[in-house]
């Protein structure tokens, strides 16, 4: 599937809100110049997406998150208003200094109709439903769901990496579950931002592991299969102070890399879901059950150590081929680390990168 970069995004997004206000000027003023349209409909839903999207006003929208469901809907539909009431006057008076709108008074560029309200929250509303649904879903699966893609089994090349919190059972066991579920929400969310920066899928979380994949010629370029687990390490390094502040301990992780040929298929009946088959799922498991015997925090497969080039902070070290539970072949193993970060294993011998 094509990559879609966050510029290309913010693009796509523009021309569909200024077609929405094209279409609405031709609905309901056929002697106006369309690029009216267009510049209000910009004007009055860009500050709405930016908010959405959490790149305007980031404070206060998490603040509103934490409100009960119906006190968040009436103060977002409240900062709707305002945002759309600004936007609008601001784009009024644009037109009128540039000539292209001749109001009979002051008051028709400020204020804005009634139904135009309507109309741009209801643009909004669509818009702001798909973005949403597309997180839920992870834009990929979405994409891939939209036009169904996998509804007929599909064998395809993917990376996966697995992550596993270390000793989560022994902090469950001494603060409680509900205490090791907020940890473990809170790691999940460090996640995100470097598995979006490295164009890759969160496709499940089962208990303390998360699972993360890449279509495989995406995953190699750049290494970013091998970044992301390095950037995840980084941010939870760097914020050290922090998570012993909430949670009186610094979270370690075991991760194993490994990429091949698996089937891809949709499959459920009231809950669908996208699922990957095949030996590379389950040795990238077993791979990240050798962290603990083998004294590693992040490990990769050879055949996919091989398939890329390793940024120059990132060393790696070989450790010969191990037996692997349901593999009838035994599988060559790395062990990769980086300067940069404080990890579990002691530093490497750097082979390749």
């Amino acid at each position: 599937m094509r990559e879609i970069s966050p510029t290309q995004n913010w693009i796509l997004i523009t021309i569909v809100l200024a077609a929405s206000g094209v279409i609405y000027d031709l609905m309901f003023y056929s002697n106006q110049t369309p690029i009216v349209g267009a510049i209000f409909a910009l004007f009055i839903g860009m500050p709405i997406l930016a908010f959405e999207r959490k790149v305007l006003f980031r404070a206060l929208y998490r603040r509103i998150q934490k409100l009960p469901t119906f006190a968040f809907i009436v103060t977002e539909l409240l900062i709707y208003e305002i945002l759309m009431s600004i936007g609008f006057a601001c784009a009024g008076l644009l037109l009128w200094w540039l000539g292209m709108v001749k109001p009979v008074s002051l008051l028709d560029l400020v204020i804005m109709p009634f139904e135009v309200f309507l109309y741009a929250l209801a643009v909004c509303t669509m818009l702001i439903f798909v973005l949403r649904v597309r997180e839920l879903l992870g834009r990929e699966v979405f994409l891939s769901m939209l036009i169904s893609r996998y509804r007929n089994p599909v064998r395809e090349e993917r990376v996966f990496l697995f992550i596993d919190l270390v000793d989560s059972t022994a902090f469950a066991e001494k603060h409680g579950d509900l205490r090791a579920q907020q940890l473990l929400s809170s790691l999940f969310a460090t996640f995100a931002e470097p598995v979006r920066r490295h164009k890759g899928m969160i496709n499940d979380y089962v208990g303390d592991a998360a699972i993360i994949t890449w279509p495989l010629a995406r995953g190699v370029k750049d290494a970013r299969c091998v970044r992301c687990i390095f950037d995840i390490l980084a941010d939870i390094d760097a914020n050290a102070a922090g998570w012993r502040k909430n949670y009186g301990q610094v979270p370690k992780l075991r991760a194993a890399l490994h990429g091949g040929e698996i089937i891809t298929a949709e499959i459920g009946v009231d809950h669908h879901k996208i699922s990957y088959f095949g030996d590379t799922v389950n040795t990238t498991a077993r791979l990240e059950t050798l962290c603990r015997s083998l004294n590693r925090s992040v490990l990769i497969s050879s055949e996919l150590a091989r398939r890329m080039d390793f940024p120059d902070d990132i060393t790696c070290e070989d450790l010969g081929t191990h037996a692997v539970k349901g593999r009838g072949q035994a599988l060559g193993v790395m062990a990769l680390s980086s300067r940069a970060v404080t990890v579990l294993n002691t530093p490497a011998v750097i082979l390749h990168g």
